[in-house]
């Protein structure tokens, strides 16, 4: 009797011992636990927690993970879950990251930070619910103030700060908040349109919170941060550009460089690719300034694109209107070339007032909410920076088939990919991916015009140009002034463009590499797929491909296409075999 409990008690166990060290079971145990991981209550921090602390928990609690992952047995894994696996690393490693390099004390770029980012949450309000989210968000503004003021003051206690020449006209960031009339505000906009569903007397009693909401805990919050920005932070910033020139910062610019570009390039490996890619693309560009028959200079021609009206708007109505007309040309398209599109639709409006004269020309704002739409916004602001010629390049990009389709494609994955994915971006794989679409957009038949092809050249020789100009500025030891005569020469980009675009990748090291680095890979697959399968290569199957399991690094993209290339070949050469 003994014997045999014995028996069926070590059975027991060994199955159970057997159960809990299954891999897939173990690392299904990791992500949930990843998933489900929050360090503090968001019913609390409406607008979320920015404090030293925090971030400490996130980057302790990223260790522990990776700790658990170090040894792990990858063998019985399926495919998907090795991705999982990969992205999971990759992901814990950047909290790790983000909290060794100290960059949670520099919460700013030159065309957004902290408080640029409030006027995301300016939305149209469908329901009660949203209603009421957003009057908490807004009565949450003082308390997400004091912390990144907080972050700053200590940041500046360290030199780890933005440079003082990127805050060139940055005032508009918090003046143009700062009204009498809270009515006025833009805070104030999603009110004037309350849902149906709310009573008169509800209405009412939304106006009159609203209204206090921004009288007391909006405005007044900007009024601190224009103090704060005038008499503590400006005054004391650093006035080197160059990350390298922070505590830490050259180590820090290589790490992001990796971040970025998913890939262990260097710096110096960077600025000689972004050369490269420059001359290549001068020579195209010189090809259809001899097509359209302009007698003068590359420069000279660069001068007639910046300045000759044939090639602006004249109004905010008609630049909209162009880029609402070119998204529903390539809308049309879109099956030709994807076996998959999102279900979520996209509109197309301009970047709000408040933030456009530092902001890039244009952007894809995502949903945040399910019953919202995402965005492509364009900025018009200043319209003789805005030529119409790479109106096509920009709307490809941000809208479709770029980030609207990949962002959307990617949040709709079936639920056998784990959340933490849906809801990945990766600037190598997404930028990539939207500049990749400027390409895609020719085979579309999407440019009309040499003057349009000239415009995607200049947009793909703006982010060859990024290349140089990045690691230039962070590690090279170049002027802002070099950086700008770069992109003055070799690009069509307008003057405002240019110094907006140099400020960017000033105040954000790396991030710019990412969408050549990224574009050129999946260039580079496609040529290699397209050259082994030959007749039976697919566009929309390799498409769908690349995009299939959603947002990945671009060391799994490669694996990945190399995976479906060889299934590929076998099933032409099963069919040949039966033929």
């Amino acid at each position: 009797m003994r014997s045999t409990l014995s028996f069926f008690l070590l059975c027991f166990f060994t199955s159970t011992l057997l159960f809990a060290q299954n891999p897939s079971d173990e690392l299904d145990k990791i992500i949930k636990k990843v998933q489900d991981y929050e360090s503090y209550d968001r019913n609390d921090y409406p607008l979320g927690l920015y404090t030293e602390e925090h971030y400490k928990r996130e980057a302790d609690f990223a260790r522990e993970q990776l700790e658990e992952l170090k040894s792990f047995d990858t063998e019985e894994l399926s495919e998907r879950e090795k991705v999982s696996l990969k992205l999971l690393r990759f992901r814990l490693q950047e909290d790790v990251d983000f909290y060794e390099y100290e960059a949670y004390l520099n919460p700013l770029l030159s065309d957004a930070g902290f408080h640029v980012s409030l006027p995301y949450h300016v939305r149209n309000l469908n329901n009660y619910s949203q209603v009421r989210n957003y009057l908490n968000k807004l009565n949450a503004v003082p308390e997400y103030v004091d912390q990144h003021l907080a972050l700053l003051r200590k940041g500046l206690e360290k030199s780890i700060t933005q440079p003082k020449i990127i805050f060139e006209g940055y005032e508009a960031t918090y003046n143009d908040q700062i009204v009498d009339d809270p009515k006025k505000s833009s805070y104030f906009v999603p009110f004037n349109d309350l849902p149906n569903t709310l009573s008169d007397a509800q209405k009412d009693s939304v106006l009159k919170a609203a209204e206090k909401a921004i009288s007391e805990n909006v405005v007044p919050q900007f009024k601190r941060i224009k103090t704060f920005f005038e008499t503590e932070y400006l005054p004391n910033t650093r006035t080197s550009i160059g990350v390298s020139e922070i505590p830490n910062g050259r180590d820090y610019y290589q790490n992001r460089l990796n971040y970025y570009t998913t890939l262990n390039l260097t710096a110096d490996e960077v600025h000689q690719i972004g050369l490269d890619e420059v001359a290549r693309i001068n020579s195209e560009m010189k090809e259809i300034i001899e097509e359209v028959g302009f007698k003068g200079s590359f420069e000279e021609f660069i001068t007639f694109l910046r300045t000759d009206p044939q090639f602006y708007a004249t109004s905010e109505e008609e630049l909209l209107k162009e880029a609402r007309d070119i998204a529903k040309r390539i809308d049309a398209q879109l099956p030709a070339f994807f076996k998959t599109l999102p279900r979520k639709p996209y509109g197309v409006a301009p970047v709000p007032d408040a933030i456009a004269p530092k902001y890039t020309t244009g952007r894809y704002i995502g949903a945040s909410e399910e019953s919202q739409p995402g965005y492509y916004w364009v900025n018009t602001y200043n319209l003789p920076s805005r030529p119409l010629y790479v109106l096509p390049s920009l709307t490809a990009h941000e809208a479709v088939p770029g980030h609207h389709l990949q962002i959307e494609l990617n949040k709709e994955l079936s639920d056998s990919i784990p959340k933490f994915r849906r809801g990945m971006y990766l600037s190598a794989f997404g930028e990539g991916w939207g500049l990749y679409s400027e390409f895609l957009a020719e085979d579309m038949g999407i440019y009309t015009n040499p003057y349009e092809m000239f415009g995607k050249l200049t947009y793909e020789q703006w982010r060859a140009c990024r290349l140089v100009v990045d690691t230039g500025m962070h590690v090279k030891g170049w002027s802002r002034e070099q950086a700008v005569e770069f992109l003055r020469s070799n690009t069509a980009l307008s003057l405002h463009e240019i110094n907006t675009e140099t400020d960017r990748y000033i105040s954000w090291p790396g991030q710019a590499v990412s969408y050549k680095i990224g574009e050129l890979k999946i260039r580079e697959l496609r040529k290699k797929a397209e050259e082994q399968l030959g007749q039976n290569f697919d566009i929309r199957q390799f498409h769908e491909v690349i995009l299939g399991q959603g947002t990945v690094t671009l060391e799994i993209m490669e694996e990945l296409v190399d995976q479906y290339i060889t299934e590929e070949k076998e099933i032409a050469a099963t069919t040949a075999v039966k033929e």
